[in-house]
């Protein structure tokens, strides 16, 4: 189903809470849908009111899933209340919530809520019918949002990711059986130890509804709200460093009078949250970055968490969540808990808990032995100079052409082949140097070719880098011991014959082997009846007409193999890089 612009699978907007939900309980047999509402418990639920063991109580609009129904289970919350997407739950769901929890426990209840206006409200109205019918019970509202920048008056500071991990610190407590008051005031002081800045390169839309705000391509917002609500700042995009400095700075920032204080030595948690639909990737660099600038600024980093925490359905973007620790705190982060979306990391072997402080650095690297090559045919100074010269062109030409290759590459792959052979050409021009002092054996061809191999191999990365590998490594056996235009042509076939080999395609499956072979063809006929220059001028424009009449072929090999064909109407671009360099190469001879 889709909607003003934003598209969501579900059946209904106005029963999609209900049906993720029920979801939710069928796949986790460890909670329990309260029947008639959008109540989520413990399935022993009333085993644990029996024992006497605090309640911890939280809820909230939908839409930020994990939170809140992801987090009940033994350890963290004992029940949560749902409201529709981004909208506080109503007093008549608290309260049977409430009921469920704790009317029949001695221990009573901790009802956590987030300081949102509707939350306060709602949440508030059920805490008071609930001390009205004679229920134990105790309120916290959590804000930890750095982003207010003014002393004017205003609604307060949000409640972000310290809301999740406040609930953990009561529900940790609560397990080891800590009294409803020890848990307000451990709670309660731990709030004013966080402090949480969020950024967002996207917006996010509720079911039915289109985008809550809009963002430039080249733009990111600083310090918005869980629910799109415009930030302090609109800034450019810029680096994943940048960006986390920027919001470290902002927490931090002693003018800011929503700052926290972080000193030289304090002990820190560092948690990067995932407002939805940034990757796996980005969010490791963020961490990374994140422990790297608070060690740099003198932080003691002792516990880092990188996780879908408090997610605002498909928004692009993080936050960055800072807790000052102590012992109690770290002994509640850690505590167990069976709660599905808590995370839990890959921890050494017959290590049961986690003591250290996170590492950037291995124990053990393993080295690398070097291969120095030596030998082979040593070309005369005009002919290296050539050879360097088309090194360098060939490099160049390929870092051009890296936009037009990418863009080719968005048809039948994924849209990095130019960036894959820029990355490797670059790597090639750092190595070259100058011609008075080059880096690479460019008076020696059969090592050349191997050390560019290693070099495509190495820093090339994907099958590109792995066929251009191959082609280079097989073709360098031809020039060990003479190099002339008939062995430049064996070692073109030797190197084709490998990629056919190992890569399984074959002339005509749309790859670059069409123009290897169009251009190994004239060759192999050319040589014998015209000059070299001439032959490979002829085998040059032949692989060019091939790689452009890859356009009209089916594909057989490759990730365009898996596409349906009418989507495929450019030119392949591994066999439009070929033609490339081998035109670059023509150039300088």
């Amino acid at each position: 189903m889709s909607g003003q612009g934003s598209k969501k699978l579900i059946n209904a907007v106005e029963r999609c809470v209900d049906d993720m939900l029920e979801g939710y309980v069928a796949v986790n047999p460890g909670v329990r849908l309260l029947h008639g509402h959008r109540i989520v418990v413990r399935a022993d639920v009333e085993d644990y009111a029996k024992s006497g063991k605090v309640a911890v109580l939280s809820g909230g609009g939908s839409g930020h899933e994990p939170a809140q129904t992801g987090y009940v289970g033994r350890g963290y919350l004992t029940a949560c209340v749902a409201g529709s997407v981004f909208a506080s739950p109503p007093p008549q769901e608290i309260l049977p919530a409430i009921r469920a929890v704790a009317k029949r426990n001695k221990g009573g209840c901790l009802l956590s809520v987030s300081n949102y206006t509707g939350d306060r409200l709602n949440f508030g109205l059920a805490y008071e019918k609930a001390r009205q019918e004679g229920i134990k019970i105790a309120m916290i509202v959590v804000g930890e949002d750095c982003a207010v920048t003014t002393n004017d008056r205003t609604a307060g500071r949000r409640g972000l990711v310290g809301y999740i991990i406040t609930n953990k610190i009561a529900g940790a407590l609560a397990e080891i059986g800590r009294s409803l008051e020890d848990i307000v005031e451990i709670t309660t002081a731990a709030i004013k130890q966080m402090g949480t800045i969020g950024l967002s390169w996207s917006a996010c839309s509720a079911p039915g509804s289109g985008p809550t705000f809009s963002l430039g391509e080249d733009e990111m917002e600083l310090g918005l709200g869980v629910h799109g609500e415009a930030g302090v700042k609109r800034m450019k995009m810029t680096s994943a460093k940048e960006a986390v400095k920027i919001m470290i700075d902002h927490i931090i920032n002693p003018d800011n009078p929503t700052h926290l204080k972080v000193t030289k030595g304090d002990r820190v948690a560092v948690f990067v949250n995932n407002l939805g639909a940034t990757t796996d990737m980005e969010m490791n660099i963020v961490v990374r970055e994140a422990i790297l600038y608070l060690e740099h600024i003198g932080a003691l980093v002792e516990r880092c968490y990188c996780h879908n925490f408090l997610t605002s359905m498909e928004m692009a973007g993080v936050s960055i969540m800072l807790l000052l620790l102590n012992d109690t705190l770290t002994q509640c982060l850690d505590a167990p808990t069976d709660s599905p979306h808590w995370p839990r990391p890959l921890l050494p072997c017959g290590v049961s808990d986690r003591k250290t402080p996170p590492r950037l650095v291995l124990d053990y690297v393993e080295e690398t032995p070097t291969t120095t090559l030596v030998g082979g045919a040593v070309v005369e100074p005009d002919y290296a100079d050539k050879l360097f010269d088309i090194v360098a062109h060939v490099s160049e030409k390929l870092i051009q052409n890296e936009a037009r290759l990418n863009q080719l590459d968005t048809e039948g792959g994924d849209g990095d082949t130019g960036s894959t052979l820029a990355r490797g050409a670059r790597a090639i021009l750092k190595q070259l140097g100058n011609k008075d002092n080059p880096g690479l054996p460019v008076d020696k061809p059969w090592s050349l070719a191997q050390a560019l191999a290693s070099t495509a191999e190495n820093q090339m990365g994907g099958a590109s880098g792995a066929l251009h590998s191959l082609l280079l490594t097989s073709a360098s056996s031809c020039l060990e011991n003479a190099v002339t235009a008939t062995a430049w042509c064996d070692a073109l076939t030797h190197g084709i014959d490998t990629i056919r080999r190992y890569g399984g395609a074959e002339p005509g499956d749309r790859t670059m082997l069409d123009p290897l072979c169009a251009a190994r063809d004239v060759l192999l006929t050319r040589l014998q009846e015209t000059a070299p220059i001439q032959a490979f001028t002829e085998a040059v424009q032949a692989a060019e007409k091939m790689a452009e009449a890859t356009a009209t072929m089916k594909a057989y090999a490759g990730r365009a193999s898996y596409v349906n064909p009418d989507r495929l109407t450019q030119p392949d671009p591994g066999a439009t890089g070929v033609a490339i360099w081998l035109r670059a190469i023509l150039d300088k001879l």
